[in-house]
């Protein structure tokens, strides 16, 4: 099980189907990947030449990852991408620093102005059963998430009809869940294109779903709805969002669609 996924330069859609080289890296514990302008054992290639050829290095370790600084001179960000402005600053020279982040985005200075590469800690454990001393091995978690993020939020929403109705089959599409969610201060910013990304990350990060050909899309490039479907049948089944989660949606009615915005969701 991979502990860190490493999106590369230049990738815009997490779960993107790899063609040639592969646009995600899956990173399990004690495997590095290094990042640079380029050579001999760069995986993540930062293509500006104000970047060293090696300039750093990821290391996975446990449910977090450790970041290296190659640099003589500069310092690297690294910025929680759910944080509100949360960053951390890794030293030049500085060896094994621990990133705690879930979702991060590493920055380095460049001519361009900054080259950027993203990675994503889908394993992080969150406090569940109390452990018992002495007991072996602690149990990982195969469905860790995090209710304080805004992809929990996502599937909340999508899951809130079936919540309040068993019987209701219908699901909310990527319009309305935007509409639903905006209300809220952390995702006044949100867009269709973010609960896409955050659906994907739920759907191949977190719960791991097996899609097969019901994650392709339709000929006119919109989403089949399978994934959805998928997404919100696996996490009522398993209990990973319930009643008591509602409370973290907005009231209801608040930011609600019109009519021709609903048929285009």
């Amino acid at each position: 099980m991979e502990t860190i996924i490493v999106q590369l330069p230049g990738t815009t859609q997490w779960g993107a189907e790899e063609t040639g080289s592969p646009e995600l890296i899956h990173l399990g514990p004690g495997d590095i990947a290094d990042f640079g302008r380029g050579g001999a054992g760069v995986r993540i290639v930062l293509t500006d030449p104000g970047i060293s050829r090696r300039a750093g290095q990821l290391e996975a370790a446990g449910d977090y990852w450790r970041l290296s600084n190659f640099s003589r001179s500069v310092s690297y960000v690294v910025e929680n991408l759910e944080g509100a402005g949360e960053y951390l600053t890794v030293a030049p020279g500085r060896l094994g620093a621990p990133v705690p982040f879930e979702f991060s985005r590493v920055v380095l200075p460049a001519l361009s102005g900054t080259a950027t590469f993203k990675v994503f800690a889908p394993q992080h454990a969150y406090l569940g059963e109390q452990s018992v001393p002495g007991g072996g091995e602690q149990t990982v978690h195969p469905f860790a998430l995090d209710p304080t993020s805004k992809y929990f939020l996502v599937l909340v929403a999508l899951c809130e009809p079936r919540l309040r109705d068993p019987s209701d089959s219908a699901l909310p599409g990527v319009g309305q869940i935007v509409e639903r969610l905006r209300p809220l201060e952390s995702c006044r910013d949100l867009t269709r294109s973010a609960v896409n990304y955050h659906i994907d990350y739920l759907a191949f990060a977190k719960l791991r779903l097996d899609l097969g050909e019901e994650a392709t899309t339709a000929p006119d490039g919109g989403r089949t709805g399978a994934k959805r479907t998928r997404l919100a049948s696996v996490a009522l089944r398993f209990g990973l969002v319930g009643e008591e989660h509602l409370g973290l949606l907005p009231p209801r009615g608040a930011g609600r669609l019109t009519d021709q915005q609903e048929a285009r969701a």
